[in-house]
């Protein structure tokens, strides 16, 4: 990641605005989740209004802001800023306690139909602890958000039991690829099967097979720093889907054994690497693939690499705790279920 994330920081005192409490009662580990009461949030229709937001990182260039305000637009929404969206606090944008209002006031917002991140960087971590997941849950909408937003994925999947979804930043690059899994899922309310371009860059298969499960993961260096807190679910019976960037192929093989020392390798039903962007083996490294060879293909699970899960130009749009189906012969994901309620 362009950012990094070794120091999971600590915030300190809970602070109060606009009359409610940011923060939460303490999190409670899978507590939703082992319930079954878990929300999917209402489609995106044409005209709904979209809150954005910067939990983790500014827009440094103002041209880029603008350029993000244009696109979002051009996909027929209404947009609302976050009070705090365009402030700066060296890489983060406000104070946590700033960023988590911004959070809060969107969930809270009857006019707000729908929350996309401008991007993501370093910070999401910070806030958890400022979040109310019982708003949240009262008030479920459409968040989405990719890299250091894998944090929010979590957190409101565990605490607050709603369905978010891992795909588009405000300033992503919103072609073809990236707004027709967007819509698919979250205006269409659709069960797609997602594909590979014929033109990608290399994929290739780790250990063959079908495989079903919810689907769960994002950032592998943020999920990784999330281990031993109360807010990463189980992963038993689920997909893993990671991406990452900038990240040497040494710290890749550290971040997987991490996971496996942990115990969430070994609750896999599939495993999926979408891109691992600027990741360098360099002079005497393993490739990445031999570290997925040697941390993967034990498990005895379908897994493969090379789906459109990155920091790259083209992106899908996955639904946090939906179940899907994997088939490494084809290297597609398919939903069982629409994500959203139509």
């Amino acid at each position: 990641m362009a950012l990094s994330r070794k120091n999971f920081l600590k915030v300190s005192a809970l602070a109060s605005f606009g009359g409610f409490s940011l923060a939460s009662s303490k999190p409670v580990r899978n507590s939703l989740e082992g319930e079954k009461k878990l929300i999917k949030p209402r489609v995106l229709k044409h005209g709904d209004t979209i809150g954005l937001i910067a939990p983790a990182s500014p827009i440094y260039e103002q041209s880029d802001f603008n350029k993000m305000l244009e696109d979002i637009r051009g996909l027929g929404f209404r947009i609302k800023l976050g009070q705090h969206v365009q402030k700066r606090n060296g890489y983060l944008a406000g104070s946590d306690t700033e960023r988590a209002q911004d959070v809060m006031d969107m969930f809270e917002d009857p006019e707000v139909n729908g929350i996309i991140c401008t991007r993501g960087g370093w910070g999401s971590n910070r806030i958890l602890e400022h979040l109310n997941f019982d708003l949240v849950r009262k008030n479920p909408k459409v968040f989405c958000g990719f890299s250091d937003i894998t944090s929010l994925h979590m957190a409101f999947y565990t605490q607050s039991g709603l369905h978010t979804f891992h795909g588009p930043v405000g300033k992503s690059v919103w072609n073809d690829y990236t707004t027709n899994a967007f819509r698919q899922v979250l205006e269409q309310g659709e069960k797609p099967q997602f594909r590979i371009p014929r033109d990608a860059d290399e994929s290739f298969t780790i250990t063959a097979g079908n495989a079903k499960g919810k689907l769960l993961g994002g950032n592998l260096s943020v999920l990784v720093s999330m281990i031993g807190s109360d807010y990463l679910p189980s992963f038993e019976d689920s997909i893993l889907f990671l991406e990452d960037i900038g990240e040497s192929v040494y710290r890749i093989d550290r971040m997987l054994t991490q996971l496996k020392m942990a115990g969430i390798l070994d609750q896999l039903s599939g495993f999926i690497f979408g891109k691992c962007t600027d990741c360098s083996a360099g002079e005497n490294s393993l490739s990445l693939n031999q570290v997925f060879e040697d941390h993967i293909s034990p498990l005895g699970i379908p897994a493969f690499y090379g789906a459109m899960i990155s920091h790259e130009d083209n992106n899908l749009t996955l639904p946090i705790g939906i179940r899907a189906e994997m088939d490494t012969q084809i290297k597609t994901i398919r939903l069982l279920e629409p994500a959203v309620i139509t």
